[in-house]
C-alpha cells in the first residue's frame, strides 16, 4: 500500500513518516537539438501542452534535466557539469552516486526556498546541504503532494510518486548490485494531467514495465550501470510510454556511442515517439572531466 504525504508552500506542512523533523529554514516539441560548443549555450528545449499549461523540458547533461511548469522550476539530479540559467524550486535526487548527487551542485540552483526530495538513503547528508528549504525524504512506492502557487498565483500540485529503481543481475561482483532494491528512487510527476516518468539508474524492473498511462519517460542505458538499449526498449514496449528520451547513456562522457540510436531503432513500428537530444554538450562534458 502506498504511503501520501503532502507538503504546501507557503506555510509548508508535511505529513507522515516524521518529515516535520526534517524541515529546515496535443503535444509540440522543438526541433532536433544539434551539438553544443564548449560555451555555456542555453540548451534547447522541448515543450508539452497539458490540460493547465505548457510544461518545458531541457536536457542538462547526462542524467540531469530541468523541468518547468507554471513559473516553478524542477531540477532532477543536478550535477556541477550542468549549466544553469534558472533557479529551482523543487530538486529531485535519485540515488547518492555523484553522477547524481552533487550537494555543490544542489546548493548552486536552489532558489531563495527550495524543497528537495530524495530517498531514505541519502537524507541525512542532505540535511546541512540546505540552506533555507525543506527535505522531504521519500521511500519507494510513496507519494507527495506538492502544493503550491504558480504563474498569476493560481494554485498548483505537482504530484510525486516514487517508483523503485535497481539493478536485476549487474553488480560489481556476485551476489552485489550497482543499486540494491529499495535504496534509490525513480520519479513520476504528474503536471497537469501529464504523467512524467524519470528513471533513474535501473533495469527493466517489473515496476517499469507495469507502469500505465506514461506521457513521456527518460530511460537509462549505459554497460555495466543499467541496461542495454535492447533491454530499455523492451520494457518501453512493455509500458507504452507516449514519448521517451534516452539519457544517461554514455561513460566515460567523453566516449560517443551509438545507444541512442540503437533504442530508437528497436521501437520502430511501435507508436512510441523517441526523442534524441544532445545530453553531453561539449562543455558540460569539459566540466566534468577536466
Amino acid at each position: 500500500m502506498k504511503s501520501q504525504q503532502k507538503f504546501f508552500h507557503p506555510h509548508l506542512r508535511l505529513l507522515a513518516m516524521g518529515i516535520a523533523g526534517f524541515l529546515l529554514a496535443p503535444h509540440t516539441f522543438a526541433a532536433p537539438v544539434t551539438n553544443v560548443a564548449a560555451t555555456n549555450v542555453a540548451p534547447t528545449s522541448d515543450t508539452l501542452q497539458t490540460q493547465t499549461g505548457v510544461v518545458r523540458i531541457t536536457p542538462i547533461f547526462h542524467a540531469t534535466l530541468q523541468i518547468e511548469y507554471m513559473g516553478k522550476v524542477i531540477d532532477a539530479d543536478p550535477v556541477s557539469g550542468g549549466s544553469y540559467t534558472k533557479k529551482a524550486d523543487l530538486v529531485l535526487i535519485t540515488h547518492a552516486h555523484p553522477d547524481h548527487f552533487d550537494k555543490a551542485a544542489i546548493q548552486k540552483v536552489a532558489g531563495s526556498f527550495v524543497h528537495v526530495v530524495a530517498p531514505n538513503s541519502i537524507t541525512s547528508q542532505l540535511s546541512q546541504a540546505i540552506k533555507s528549504g525543506s527535505l522531504c525524504p521519500l521511500a519507494n512506492g510513496s507519494i507527495l503532494d506538492f502544493n503550491t502557487t504558480g504563474t498569476n498565483n493560481k494554485k498548483l500540485t505537482i504530484h510525486i510518486e516514487a517508483v523503485p529503481m535497481y539493478n536485476l543481475v549487474r553488480g560489481p561482483k556476485p551476489g552485489q548490485k550497482f543499486h540494491p532494491k529499495g535504496v534509490g528512487n525513480g520519479y513520476i510527476l504528474t503536471l497537469g494531467g501529464k504523467r512524467i516518468y524519470i528513471a533513474g539508474d535501473t533495469e527493466a524492473t517489473p515496476e517499469m514495465q507495469h507502469l500505465k498511462n506514461i506521457d513521456i519517460a527518460f530511460l537509462p542505458m549505459n554497460l555495466p550501470y543499467t541496461m542495454t538499449p535492447q533491454e530499455a526498449a523492451k520494457a518501453a514496449r512493455a509500458f507504452h510510454p507516449r514519448i521517451v528520451y534516452p539519457y544517461h547513456y554514455r561513460y566515460p562522457f567523453n566516449k560517443p556511442n551509438t545507444n541512442p540510436q540503437q533504442f530508437a531503432t528497436a521501437l520502430k513500428g511501435t507508436g512510441i515517439q523517441v526523442r534524441i537530444r544532445d545530453w553531453y554538450p561539449a562543455a558540460a562534458v569539459a566540466r566534468a572531466t577536466g
